[in-house]
Parts: C-alpha cells; sequence; structure tokens
C-alpha cells in the first residue's frame, strides 16, 4: 500500500525578497487518481517565481515554488494511462515544481525523447515552450522580417534568436555587455546593441535595422517599454512577455495611434497550451530540435536547493546568460 513519504522543497514563507525563501522537508502524499509521482531532477528558476515571491502575483503562504521541471517516473495513479514508473518526463506551468519529490497532473507531463537529458530538458520547457508560442502563434514570424529581441543573451533571449533566425528573420539584439552581445551573435543576430551604451536605443535599432522592426520581443519590461514602442514600423506589433526590471505602468493608447496604429500584447504561456494537443505540439517541437542538434540549451548557471537565494538573486540582478536551474541538495 502506499504511504506518504518526505521530500525537501523550496518554499516561500512570506511575500518579499530573496531572504524569505526556505528549504524545508514537506509530506508527499501518494499520487491521486490522474497524478504521476516524479523524482525531481532538475527544476527551472523563472521571473515567474520572483513575481509570486514577491506577491506580484499575489499567492497563499507558504507555498513551494517553481513552475518547471523534469525528473523520473517513481509512482502512478488511478486512472492514468501514457506514463509509467522509469519513464523520463519534463513540465512547466505547474506550481510547487521545487521539490525533491513531487505529484504532477498527467496530462500536464511531457514525455523527454532519447538524447535530451533530464536538466537540459527541465532548463528547456517554460522558456522553450514561451520561445515557441511567441514565433509562431503571437506574432508569426516569416522570412524577411525583422526582429527585435531585448535581453537575447538570456534564457528566453537565446532561444528567440535562434528560433528566428531559423525561419528567416533579421533579428536586432541587445543585451548590457560585450560578452552578453558576442553571446548573440553566436546565436544568429544580425546586429547586437548594448542598451547601456546609447543615449536613443530606439534610433539605435532603427539604425541598425535600416527601418522599423516588424516586432519587437521585450521580456525586459519598464526599461526598454519605450524604445520598443519607439522601435516598430508602422501597424508593427510589440510583444511584452515579461518585466525583468519591473512592471510597465499604465500609458496613453494614443501613442499606439501616433505611432502608426501600432500593436501592443501581453502575452502568457497558459494561453497557448491550452490543449493537450497543443502542449504536445509545442513541446515536440522544442525538445526534438534539442534532440536533433538544431536548438541549444545553455545552462547558466546550476545551483543546489541550499543556495536557492543565490539562484534568484543572480537572476534577478541580470548576472547570467542562458538558463539557472535548482537541483536537490546532496
Amino acid at each position: 500500500m502506499a504511504t506518504t513519504s518526505t521530500a525537501s522543497a523550496v518554499v516561500v514563507s512570506s511575500p518579499g525578497g530573496g531572504d524569505v525563501l526556505r528549504v524545508q522537508e514537506v509530506e508527499v502524499p501518494p499520487p491521486a487518481p490522474g497524478e504521476v509521482q516524479v523524482e525531481l531532477a532538475a527544476a527551472g528558476v523563472n521571473f515567474i517565481d520572483v513575481y509570486k515571491r514577491q506577491g506580484v502575483y499575489p499567492m497563499p503562504t507558504p507555498f513551494v515554488l517553481g513552475e518547471e521541471g523534469a525528473g523520473t517516473v517513481t509512482a502512478v495513479g488511478e486512472g492514468v494511462t501514457g506514463f509509467a514508473v522509469g519513464d523520463r518526463v519534463a513540465w512547466a506551468q505547474a506550481a510547487g515544481s521545487e521539490a525533491s519529490v513531487l505529484n504532477r497532473q498527467a496530462d500536464s507531463l511531457v514525455q523527454v525523447p532519447q538524447g535530451v537529458n533530464l536538466e537540459t530538458a527541465a532548463a528547456a520547457m517554460l522558456q522553450g515552450l514561451t520561445a515557441h508560442y511567441l514565433v509562431t502563434s503571437t506574432y508569426p514570424a516569416a522570412s524577411g522580417d525583422i526582429a527585435l529581441v531585448h535581453a537575447a543573451a538570456g534564457g528566453v533571449g537565446q532561444l528567440l534568436v535562434q528560433l528566428l533566425t531559423a525561419k528567416g528573420v533579421t533579428v536586432i539584439a541587445t543585451a548590457g555587455s560585450e560578452a552578453k552581445l558576442e553571446i548573440a551573435r553566436r546565436r544568429g543576430a544580425a546586429q547586437a546593441i548594448d542598451y547601456g551604451q546609447t543615449d536613443d536605443l530606439a534610433a539605435a535599432v532603427r539604425q541598425a535595422a535600416g527601418r522599423g522592426v516588424d516586432v519587437a520581443y521585450d521580456g525586459v519590461g519598464k526599461a526598454t517599454f519605450d524604445a520598443s514602442l519607439a522601435s516598430l514600423r508602422p501597424r508593427g506589433m510589440l510583444v511584452l512577455f515579461g518585466g525583468a526590471s519591473g512592471q510597465v505602468p499604465p500609458f496613453d493608447l494614443q501613442r499606439l495611434n501616433r505611432g502608426g496604429s501600432l500593436f501592443v500584447t501581453r502575452p502568457t504561456l497558459g494561453h497557448y497550451v491550452r490543449t493537450r494537443a497543443e502542449l504536445e505540439w509545442r513541446a515536440g517541437e522544442v525538445l526534438g530540435a534539442i534532440a536533433d542538434g538544431s536548438l541549444d540549451i545553455e545552462i547558466g548557471g546550476r545551483y543546489p536547493f541550499d543556495e536557492v537565494a543565490a539562484a534568484y538573486a543572480a537572476l534577478e540582478g541580470r548576472q547570467t546568460t542562458g538558463k539557472v536551474i535548482l537541483v536537490p541538495s546532496p
């Protein structure tokens, strides 16, 4: 008979900074009907975790942090089909992922293909699915387009540059240092701009592009929003998918008119994986591209649970490139 077990987990005790994070023992019941139990290999570190910890996205406390991960199935609940003990699985958009053992709804999981290790799968899910929907659905980028990608050396940024260039899109990348600009160039960016070294970022983007860009992918938010708007061609689209520098304050919608009938959208992943078919499509393309070598995932930081505060400090301080992951402490 299945019994309750314990696991170590990253717990947010109350809204606040990194000092509210605690690694605690939590009880894990047997998987309920429709669930599987997973031994965690790695969990992704994301800005949505920061927003929840800070209270930007209010959550009842205490709660286990984390939205994505990968691991090995250790038990299967009643009624589950398609998964068995020993399967390697990954997920995103599933709260409470930073725990060494956890139960997940089976319909939230995808199989990890051979040729993709579990840490890479954990690093790929939320940001990989995000980059996929941004370039295929929010703004279906096509050959001949010019795209602006902010924070192009970051986790989503590097994936956006790769996916866009594979479609024949010309990418104008921004980042905060020459080392990060070089990463963007290696990923395929045609031009790279240090946004800390220009007084007029929009003018620099337009000069690099030769015209206004068709789409601006902006996960930085408050610090880059105005420049993103000013970089667009008439009827161009600003895709605001994050707020690493802070949330964008309310603004006058007439600016869209004056800028040339511009579009602004604030998408989120949950609305782009609303069906099982859509989740499997996006995850299959992302993980399949990693498996065949056409998409590269950089793990820029690997921290044990015991160093979780340092992991989030590195992310929030924009000291990282690629993806930061957490692994259970020894």
